[in-house]
């Protein structure tokens, strides 16, 4: 049985980053530039106001009452000239009259509509208010790195520059798939004995979080042939996710069938030491992944969050690991030991002048999915601690 860092190590071992595509600016937002991208134009493209105001040449004594020759709006073409001894009304973006060394606000006159002259009130130094051409970014310049993850920002920059399409990592297919002869549809009646499969539905809601649509491959029944053609036509996806039989029960064949030579698949591991999520099998074959989630609802998730959803990040560019982006926290509740395993426990967190609270939602066990579908977060109880009490300080990972 592997520390949960040893399986993680098992894993980013051999963890691949996929392929590169292009893709339309929208639909490349979320997702990691595979490219370095080159501006295509001078932001700013020409010297501009960045305030509405005066355009001013040269220093003017506060009293000075000056001319107003005229108006030089946003999205006039450049070119106009700015009188010596006058003043010219310009606005925010609008571009910079030649003789213009200075833009003073309008806050800083007072404005004679009558005499079409204005008042300068109070005095700015050379330069100020205007915004240069080229000091955003020069056309042929660069403009975002290999490796960003591109924001909603980053399409508008993109946007700017007349970027259509850019080049980025490729989302990893994913496909499900549920066991047991006793789970059924979650939209199916359960009868005596059976359960709905809430599986599916995690799994769905979770990989769309990453921008991957997950393709289900239904309930296989506990006979380790159907099991097998299931999981034979799941190895066409880049990762293959099944949900329960991974234990030591007489029924439970997802390590046998992964066995089976004739798929392929090289286990890594089939245990870790985490509670809840310790029965978890990790497989490589050479077209992909197959991890066998515990059928408990709360191992399933936690071991996806913690082992699974890392490898998906990296497979698409992201920088991730078991336990990385967990921050520093201060409980508000206690917090129960911990034998020789690390308990990874559901709570909520809340945050206040900077620090991170942490409220524990302790579960009834591994069972317990109301704990851990209401929680925002994991907090830690390393193997072998003591009961923690409110006001310490504890490691979460916000989910």
């Amino acid at each position: 049985m592997l520390s949960p860092e040893d399986a993680w190590s098992a894993i980013a071992t051999e963890a691949e980053t996929l392929g590169i595509e292009q893709v339309a600016r929208a639909d490349a937002v979320g997702r990691v530039l595979a490219g370095d991208l080159t501006a295509t134009v001078d932001v700013p493209a020409h010297d501009v106001s960045a305030m509405d105001g005066f355009a001013l040449g040269g220093e003017v004594e506060a009293g000075a009452v000056l001319p107003v020759d005229g108006i030089v709006a946003a999205g006039d073409a450049p070119g106009a000239e700015l009188r010596p001894g006058a003043a010219l009304r310009i606005m925010t973006g609008a571009p910079a009259p030649a003789g213009a060394d200075r833009v003073i606000p309008i806050e800083q006159t007072e404005v004679d509509a009558g005499t079409g002259t204005v008042r300068i009130v109070e005095t700015v130094p050379a330069g100020s208010h205007i915004r240069r051409q080229a000091e955003v970014t020069a056309a042929g310049g660069p403009l975002l790195a290999v490796g960003e993850l591109l924001t909603p920002g980053g399409a508008g920059v993109l946007a700017t520059h007349g970027i259509q399409e850019a080049p980025v990592y490729c989302r990893p297919t994913v496909a499900t798939l549920s066991t047991g002869d006793e789970v059924v549809p979650a939209e199916a009646e359960p009868g005596p004995g059976q359960l709905r499969d809430s599986h599916r539905d995690f799994l769905r809601a979770a990989l769309s979080q990453l921008g991957i649509e997950a393709r289900s491959l239904g309930i296989a029944r506990d006979d380790p042939a159907e099991l097998r053609d299931r999981v034979e036509r799941g190895l066409d996806s880049d990762v293959l996710l099944i949900s329960g039989g991974v234990s030591m029960g007489e029924f439970d064949f997802v390590e046998q069938v992964l066995g089976d030579t004739g798929l392929g698949c090289r286990i890594l591991f089939d245990a870790v030491a985490i509670q809840p999520g310790k029965p978890l099998v990790a497989a490589r074959h050479d077209r992909g992944w197959v991890f066998g989630l515990p059928g408990n609802p709360a191992s399933a998730m936690v071991t996806y969050w913690l082992l699974v959803r890392p490898l998906l990040r990296q497979m698409t560019g992201i920088a991730d690991g078991f336990w990385q982006g967990a921050l520093r926290g201060r409980l508000t509740g206690g917090l129960p030991f911990a034998k020789g395993r690390d308990r990874f426990l559901p709570c909520r967190l809340g945050f206040s002048s900077g620090e991170v609270l942490v409220d524990p939602r302790p579960p009834l066990g591994s069972h317990d999915l109301v704990a851990y579908g209401a929680g925002s977060g994991l907090v830690r109880v390393p193997k072998f601690s003591a009961p923690a009490a409110a006001g310490e300080s504890c490691e979460v990972l916000p989910l």
